[in-house]
């Protein structure tokens, strides 16, 4: 079949569509792949077979191959494309980020010295409800432009700033968790062993107001009162050896971090084992042994009388605002766990609780 160039513009036939679809097929067939390619890698599709479906891609990985701006630019971007991408209804989402990217962060302690801990950080923004989504990437490039400063919430602030602003959000969050380990003697023979704690800090931005709160779980024995008398009226009334029930209870203190002086991670915990001293030891010889079953007998608590207990402490010290105290006495009596919330003011407060809340709360050693 012949084309003269007077004829190149004119519009072809169906029939001569067809008849030129089958020439490109019959050459097709006698040509090698790489001919194909060269012509234009579409042309496999014309033959038959299973492999007719596909383009004669590369399958090697072009090391060499760099990224100009003009094919940067041209690279699809689908989290920011038009309203019309939308799917579902077109609403505000309040939280939207990246959870547990982990990287070294380095503390500064509250008796001058650095630690550098392993971090889970979680970074979140507000969506508008007529944006696709966003580039969540930004958040972690963000975070990173300040992860090798000393923790300070001016430094959790300013990564909150740098990735607000790349992400045009009017709210915005950061969250660090983290084992903080603080060094703790035993009772009585005088041995020293590390305690972990976990540690949590988040900066929230919400309607251009900002809050600093930190999390602490304390881990402590609580040795249950009633048993504890009805043991002792065993041995009284009838010589009968018996012991109360105790076990292993954890307390989750939420807390606002007030304006004024700094409130370190130690403070809190003293505030914790001030109120329980009856926390979980870490070197244990006889005697400390002896000494923790007169602490507890000396300590017996409810799940309600330690909710008050940590309460009564943090009302103390004017560096901490709002609050929630989560205790659970994972009980072994019971086939159940004892639990109980204390809420004071309005950042913590609310009608619902978590269904999960409670079950993470269970510590292993």
């Amino acid at each position: 079949m012949n084309f003269h160039s007077s004829d190149m513009n004119r519009e072809l036939t169906r029939e001569e569509a067809a008849e030129a679809l089958a020439r490109l097929r019959a050459w097709a067939r006698g040509a090698s792949e790489a001919e194909i390619a060269d012509l234009d890698p579409a042309v496999a599709r014309l033959l038959p077979g299973e492999a007719s479906d596909y383009p004669v891609l590369s399958r090697q990985y072009p090391a060499d191959f760099t990224v100009d701006a003009a094919y940067k630019a041209g690279l699809p971007d689908l989290q920011n494309g038009p309203t019309s991408l939308i799917r579902g209804a077109k609403r505000q989402i309040q939280h939207v980020g990246i959870s547990n990217f982990r990287l070294p962060i380095r503390f500064h302690t509250r008796d001058n010295g650095d630690l550098t801990l392993e971090t889970s950080v979680t970074g979140t923004v507000s969506l508008e409800a007529e944006k696709k989504g966003i580039n969540m990437s930004r958040i972690m490039r963000s975070f990173y432009k300040h992860a090798e400063k000393t923790f300070s919430f001016e430094v959790i602030e300013a990564a909150l700033d740098d990735y607000k602003s790349d992400l045009e959000s009017f709210d915005a969050r950061i969250q660090m968790r983290f084992s903080y380990p603080v060094k703790v003697e035993s009772l009585r023979s005088g041995l020293m062993g590390y305690q972990y704690y976990d540690i949590a800090l988040e900066l929230v931005e919400t309607d251009g107001v900002r809050k600093k709160l930190m999390h602490l779980d304390y881990v402590y024995s609580s040795t249950c009162p009633c048993s504890l008398e009805l043991s002792e009226h065993a041995r009284m009334t009838r010589g009968q050896l018996a012991t109360p029930h105790s076990q292993r209870s954890v307390a989750r203190i939420s807390l606002e971090v007030a304006a004024g002086d700094c409130l370190w991670f130690e403070d809190v915990i003293e505030m914790a084992r001030a109120a329980v001293p009856t926390e979980t030891q870490v070197m244990v010889k006889r005697e400390d042994e002896q000494a923790f079953a007169e602490l507890n007998a000396a300590n017996p608590i409810f799940v309600e009388d330690a909710a008050r207990l940590f309460c009564e402490q943090l009302h103390k010290d004017p560096r901490v605002g709002d609050f929630r105290i989560v205790a659970s006495h994972q009980e072994s009596l019971h086939s159940h766990d004892a639990v109980s919330v204390l809420v004071e003011g309005e950042t913590f407060a609310g009608q619902s609780i978590d269904p999960r809340l409670f079950s993470t709360l269970f510590h292993v050693g």
